[in-house]
């Protein structure tokens, strides 16, 4: 890592033609992956980034660069040639020092998942992966995985500061591939966590995923196409979380917002949703996927209220987009690594609980749609008109859930699916993942409890819904 001298002597250096603001983003990643595939160690590796990210501001301008050459003349070289980007010399006085910030950690590892055997770790992918194989004949290959990333950072500042702050992120995969009579279905499970191993080992049960891996991804495989057509669908908690996230919670990022380029932007104030939706995006929770002791600028993530009874009460704003918004800067801003300059991004994004069970919620619905899970999807931030698909579906008939359905595709607009929610759940869960935008690839939970869209397009081969 970095030396505060030579750091002091980059800010400087950076700002002697005008910037306002500079930023330095030191970064050792370490990332280890295991593979187990059909009950074979498939792979093993370990690799290692390191470098450095140098940000200038002045005003509404920004310029990036980054090196993994960490030398003095690579640094001042780098300093030297973004600060052309402006002009005019800086008014304040030179930096001297930096006051170290002292973070409060939100994770709590007793044991580090770096620091198990790996034949510890080997054992428990092929486990999984045996339970997935010998599930069924027609179960043609099982892909578990482990990824482990430690992540260590600094980053000092014009202001003065210097953040430190080290990561350790885990996720367990899991992918299943069946196939029958020309037909072919996949299943994937991804459960991963910063609370170290005993995640793993004690929180949750790795077995009972494998297993419910397995099963699933047979009945779909034996599944009726699903019908089409405008209709209710019940939006399973967890993972059906990705919807809000994808249609909706992007175009709350600053990165949009304050360029005018979101459907939400100017909205602050205005019923946005269903009076029974509320949300927040929360980058704060003790050992969440998606939390940060510190953001990637040294601010401290917090619960953030995005909306509140329908009401849209807030956006996701870092600190560059902040001066363009005129509004503060909320512990929210994120990048993949030193290579991407940091910008507004979710972290724990969900929708709050309600007041129904999901029996509750199901029986109230006649005919329509119970969509478990997803398996990808798109989106137009400027329009907010999206489609996703469906990995696990079901029929609802008579307020009650029947046969599974297969090739379940969901369609619809932001701004209409936030007013047609019309039931939400109390079973509020979280489901991880990796969301991809403007600062790279990041981890992120997508949640929410159980809830129903009154009606929705449902794009499928199967026919009337009314024929099941």
């Amino acid at each position: 890592m970095l030396n505060k001298q030579l750091a002091l002597d980059v800010i400087n250096y950076a700002s002697s033609s005008g910037a306002d603001f500079v930023e330095i983003f030191d970064e050792d990643t370490i990332r280890h992956a295991y593979t187990v595939e059909n009950n074979k160690v498939d792979s093993s590796s370990v690799s290692e980034t390191s470098g450095v990210g140098l940000r200038l501001l002045k005003g509404t301008r920004s310029v990036y660069g980054s090196t993994s050459d960490k030398s003095r003349k690579s640094l001042m070289k780098l300093a030297e040639t973004l600060s052309k980007s402006f002009e005019g010399e800086r008014e304040l006085s030179e930096l001297t020092s930096f006051d170290n910030v002292k973070i409060k950690q939100i994770h709590k590892r007793k044991t580090p998942v770096s620091a198990v055997p790996v034949e510890d770790i080997i054992s428990l992918l092929k486990k999984a992966s045996s339970i997935i194989s010998d599930y069924d004949k027609r179960i043609v290959r099982s892909i578990v995985g482990m990824s482990i990333t430690e992540n260590k950072i600094e980053i000092f500042n014009s202001n003065g500061k210097h953040y430190k702050d080290n990561k350790e992120y885990s996720r367990l995969t899991m992918m299943s591939v069946a196939s029958e009579n020309g037909k072919i279905e996949t299943r994937f499970d991804g459960p991963g966590n910063q609370g170290g191993w005993d995640y793993f080992a004690k929180e949750i049960d790795v077995e009972k995923i494998a297993r419910n891996n397995a099963e699933k991804v047979i009945l779909m495989l034996g599944a009726k196409e699903c019908p089409s057509g405008k209709m209710p669908v019940v939006i399973g908690n967890g993972w059906g979380g990705v919807i809000f996230h994808e249609a909706c919670g992007h175009q709350l990022e600053a990165t949009s917002v304050a360029k005018g380029l979101s459907v939400f932007s100017n909205m602050k104030g205005q019923q946005i949703a269903n009076t029974c939706v509320s949300a927040y995006d929360d980058g704060s929770l003790s050992n969440e996927w998606g939390s940060n002791s510190v953001d990637d600028e040294g601010g401290i993530p917090q619960k953030n209220e995005l909306i509140k009874d329908g009401i849209l009460t807030g956006y996701l704003v870092d600190y560059f987009n902040s001066r363009r918004m005129n509004d503060k800067p909320n512990g929210v801003s994120r990048r993949e690594s030193y290579k991407y300059e940091p910008t507004s991004r979710m972290s724990n994004t969900y929708i709050a609980p309600g007041k129904s069970t999901e029996e509750e919620i199901i029986q109230a619905t006649k005919l329509g749609i119970y969509a478990v899970s997803f398996n990808g999807g798109s989106v137009d931030p400027s329009t907010g008109d999206f489609n996703f698909g469906c990995s696990e579906a079901y029929i609802i008939k008579d307020g009650k859930i029947g046969k599974p359905v297969r090739g379940a595709t969901l369609v619809g607009n932001a701004r209409d699916i936030l007013k047609h929610i019309d039931m939400v759940g109390n079973n509020l869960a979280f489901g991880q993942g990796m969301c991809g935008s403007a600062s790279g690839s990041i981890p992120v939970n997508v949640g929410q409890p159980t809830i129903r869209v009154d009606e929705i397009v449902v794009g499928g081969r199967g026919g009337s819904i009314n024929e099941f």
